[in-house]
């Protein structure tokens, strides 16, 4: 493994070359455009729901059957 045995950094320095290094890199983001984002956008929303919805179908479902259970039961 390689040493990092370097001296310490100015604060200042370290934030500046941040800042440099953080622009570089998103300048080579390739940004979705506003159909795409608007595309996965609803796609996301739609899966939410449909998500939901099933995990409330199933939530309903199970409470009928305790009900069913425990009146049956008593």
């Amino acid at each position: 493994m390689a040493s990092t045995s370097h001296k310490k950094e100015n604060p200042i320095q370290w934030l500046v070359r941040y800042v440099k290094e953080s622009r570089s890199e998103m300048l080579k983001v390739t940004w979705p455009s506003k159909q795409e984002t608007i595309k996965y956008s609803i796609i996301t929303i739609a899966l939410s729901l449909a998500i939901a919805a099933f995990f409330g179908g199933l939530d309903w479902l199970l409470n009928k059957g305790l009900e069913w259970l425990v009146f049956f039961t008593a």
